[in-house]
């Protein structure tokens, strides 16, 4: 009998012994990535969507170190308020090891207290405002990976250049710019001030509040712009600006030569409207240009197959390079270690399904900072054709923009004739 118990007691403390070795393998703590996102805006919908896309590419490749990844995305509707809360939970209850995503300059300048306070290793999707990069300077664990205000409009000084090569019709002696009364809006303004002397035309500026921040009534901006009788009128907000601007443009008799929007996103809706006709935009990446790397088409394919639906804006791929980025310099350090993760991130070289490069290098002020070129696009016929650059082109520029009393006539306009390189 005492055998018996003997020989029980032995098999279960071997069996008990079994268990506690293999438990450490099976309960392997995941990698956790933290994203702050403005789920209910277009580029929040895009942006979780693609990174989740990314995880889960991730995941069924064995994830990362051996461990699985996850994700967990705040929402932080784009206010100040909850942004701040969200980087609060994420690195104090949900003991994230690196933050991600972003979009609003102004929530992302109510997160710097806390990022500067954690000091986590973030790699920064959003925020344009160069007001972000003045207040980060010297962080190094800080990795930005989209153009600064000042950065777009250097870029877009080039763009216009070749296009008024390209259609000598273009005027730009003055331009008008509406824009948000936030970060983004104000510092982009701000920004093309001395363009505009440096290029050799007039600039008038003047601020609005955005929909997205509770305002949505543009008609004494747009009666100013109207009286300042420009060459091209721009307006820089958000995507809940799009259609009214231009509803209460036309109730005013508003139709500039060129109407530029300048969003991060359009509504989703915004392709049905016919009011969308000849509006010009710039954009990192669309459908339209998918075809433009094999990276590209695949990312868009698989984010159709995934969701039966298409990115409707350029923060679905970048927040997916967001996500591969990050992948990329865990597996490069071999560890979740914050110098050894720096250093890796600092070797990046990833082929964005964007169709650019991501290599980080110094901008004016931090040292980490990538991004993808801006892009000239035009709503026509309801679907977007990419004008500039050239290298991506798909089709010719609608000049002018047309009149509202002429859509639809015989009168309304027609992609311009570009010039032809062999006449002197």
């Amino acid at each position: 009998m005492r055998i018996k118990v003997f020989i029980g007691l032995l098999l279960a403390a071997f069996v008990t012994g079994l268990f506690f070795v293999a438990a450490p393998v099976q309960a392997a703590e995941p990698i956790k990535i933290g994203a702050i996102l403005p789920l209910a805006d277009a580029t929040g919908k895009d942006g979780s969507r693609s990174m989740e896309l990314a995880v889960k590419e991730i995941n069924a490749k064995g994830g990362l170190l051996g461990r699985k990844v996850e994700l967990i995305v705040m929402d932080d509707e784009m206010k100040a308020e909850k942004g701040a809360a969200a980087l609060d939970k994420l690195v104090t209850v949900d003991n994230v090891d690196i933050l991600v995503g972003g979009m609003a300059s102004g929530v992302t300048m109510a997160l710097i207290p806390g990022m500067k306070k954690y000091e986590k290793v973030t790699v920064w999707c959003g925020g344009a405002s160069g007001r972000i990069e003045e207040a980060m300077e010297g962080k190094d664990w800080f990795f930005h990976l989209h153009s600064w205000d000042y950065q777009q409009g250097a870029i877009y000084e080039i763009g216009w250049a070749e296009m008024m090569q390209k259609y000598p019709q273009i005027k730009r002696k003055k331009v008008f710019m509406a824009y948000e009364e936030g970060p983004f809006g104000s510092g982009s303004y701000k920004a093309g001030v001395p363009l505009a002397a440096a290029n050799g035309y007039e600039i008038q500026g003047e601020a609005f509040k955005s929909a997205a921040m509770g305002g949505g009534d543009y008609r004494s901006v747009l009666r100013h712009a109207k009286e300042y009788k420009p060459d091209m009128f721009i307006w820089g907000g958000y995507d809940k600006d799009a259609l009214p601007m231009l509803e209460q443009a036309k109730e005013i008799g508003f139709a500039p030569p060129v109407y530029i929007g300048a969003p991060p996103a359009w509504p989703v809706d915004f392709a049905k409207s016919p009011l969308n006709e000849g509006v010009v935009f710039y954009s990192m990446w669309n459908e339209a240009i998918k075809n433009v790397s094999k990276k590209s088409k695949a990312y868009s394919d698989a984010f159709n197959k995934e969701y039966k639906d298409a990115p409707t804006t350029y923060f679905g791929p970048l927040a997916y390079t967001n996500i591969m980025i990050v992948a990329e310099a865990i597996e490069r350090a071999g560890t979740l270690n914050k110098d050894a993760l720096i250093k890796a991130l600092e070797a990046t070289s990833y082929d964005s399904p964007m169709g650019d490069r991501f290599v980080f290098g110094k901008s004016k002020i931090i040292n980490h900072q990538a991004f993808a070129s801006p892009k000239f696009m035009q709503w026509q016929k309801s679907k977007v054709v990419v004008l500039w650059p050239a290298a991506v082109a798909t089709g010719k520029l609608m000049y002018p923009f047309p009149a509202w009393d002429k859509r639809g006539t015989k009168h309304a306009a027609k992609a311009a004739p570009a010039k032809d390189a062999k006449k002197k």
